[in-house]
């Protein structure tokens, strides 16, 4: 009898440990769900794929006019739209070798473009034509995105973050900042100036505004290495870290961080850019036609399941105003903004 009690008491044991476990499961699957798990679905996507003929990575794009407008890419693309970006033709460049065309800006009929191995285009006739700027062969790094400011005045940044700036068409630059931050990830710009670089491991990110003689070196806030960042309407920084993790900079804080954001908790690992429609609209890309918005400044998110079934990384977004805005990506991957063209 005492052998059966124990066998009894033992099965009961057993049995509390499996239903203990079946519950905490339950929990942590009802927690996951809370934080992000899944996500409700976009109703009607406003987003609108463009056929571009190239198989290369698209980088960057920028127009003319609203109509007029050029894109670049990796193997030296360079392609150009006449009706505001709902098709694009290949234009052909007299190179010397294949380049990848980092970064390409307008302001007007002039135009730049940036490349690596050490390429800087000039255009003045809304690229008609194009002239080889002459670089230095003791420039500090490499072209990596440039910015038309005015006629003849434009900021470049290399690959180790390196600032320059010229106001006579290219004939001469003038170094912004002293020493360069170090191999960079990515780079960007506010409207005022200011740039936030992220280093190459992701282990840290430099900031530097006008004015300042070097890069400020800041380390990241977390274990999670950063992927990229950038600047908010009001001029915050936002950062993206490995993981799917957003955080934003604390308004009234600089040094500070608001609660960090995974707005899906199963697949966001591999977001990689995040741009405003609006002050409180936000879009987040990232691998295999990963698309997610927020319109209420990251409370709360959703899903572009139409964006799925593109077989791309989705590099880059980019809204050139609140009804206009492209997200360009991998293998000649291209989507247009048209809210108008939005199925129900």
């Amino acid at each position: 009898m005492a052998f059966l009690r124990r066998a009894i008491a033992q099965q009961v044991v057993l049995r509390q440990a499996v239903l203990g476990r079946i519950v905490g499961l339950f929990a942590i699957a009802m927690l996951c769900s809370s934080c992000g798990g899944y996500l409700p679905s976009i109703s009607g996507t406003p987003w609108q794929q463009v056929s571009v003929p190239t198989e290369a990575n698209l980088l960057d794009l920028s127009f003319v006019d609203a109509k007029h407008g050029w894109l670049t890419g990796t193997s030296s693309t360079l392609m150009e739209t006449t009706d505001g970006g709902k098709t694009w033709e290949p234009r052909t460049l007299e190179l010397d070798q294949a380049y990848r065309l980092n970064s390409v800006s307008f302001s007007g009929d002039e135009g730049w473009i940036a490349g690596q191995p050490s390429l800087l285009l000039h255009t003045t006739d809304g690229g008609k034509s194009w002239s080889r700027v002459p670089l230095s062969a003791k420039l500090p790094g490499s072209p990596n995105t440039v910015l038309a400011l005015g006629p003849k005045a434009a900021e470049m940044t290399t690959d180790i973050g390196a600032i320059y700036r010229t106001a006579d068409g290219g004939k001469n630059w003038k170094a912004m900042v002293e020493t360069a931050v170090g191999v960079i990830r990515n780079i960007s710009r506010a409207p005022d100036g200011k740039y936030v670089a992220v280093s190459s491991r992701g282990n840290f990110y430099s900031l530097w505004q006008p004015g300042q003689a070097i890069w400020e070196p800041h380390d990241r806030n977390s274990s999670r290495r950063l992927q990229s960042m950038g600047f908010t309407p009001d001029g915050r920084l936002w950062m993206i870290a490995r993981g799917g993790q957003i955080q934003f900079q604390a308004p009234d804080a600089p040094d500070e961080w608001e609660k960090p954001i995974s707005p899906e908790f199963s697949t966001s690992w591999g977001l990689l850019d995040l741009a405003f429609r609006t002050p409180n609209e936000i879009w987040v890309s990232g691998g295999s036609g990963n698309l997610l918005r927020s319109v209420d400044s990251g409370e709360t998110w959703e899903k572009d399941r139409s964006i799925e079934n593109v077989p791309s990384n989705l590099y880059k977004i980019l809204f050139l105003s609140a009804d206009r805005g492209f997200i360009i990506g991998q293998k000649g991957t291209l989507l247009r903004y048209s809210p108008s063209e939005a199925t129900a």
